[in-house]
């Protein structure tokens, strides 16, 4: 899902140096909105792993 976000930003980026600034725009909302959404995910995952935890080798 990073990699969405680095795909977006990449496209504002290029769109903004041609000149395109509404599709800039758009593109950079896009790749913020897919970054916030990844960490929020890695969080969430993060939480349930900690709760679960693992049960002990013998």
């Amino acid at each position: 899902m990073i990699g969405w976000a680095v795909t977006f930003l990449v496209v504002a980026v290029i769109a903004a140096l041609l000149g395109f600034g509404g599709i800039a725009g758009t593109a950079m909302e896009a790749a913020k909105i897919v970054f916030f959404v990844a960490i929020a995910l890695f969080l969430i995952s993060a939480v349930f792993g900690v709760m679960r935890g693992r049960s002990p080798r013998l």
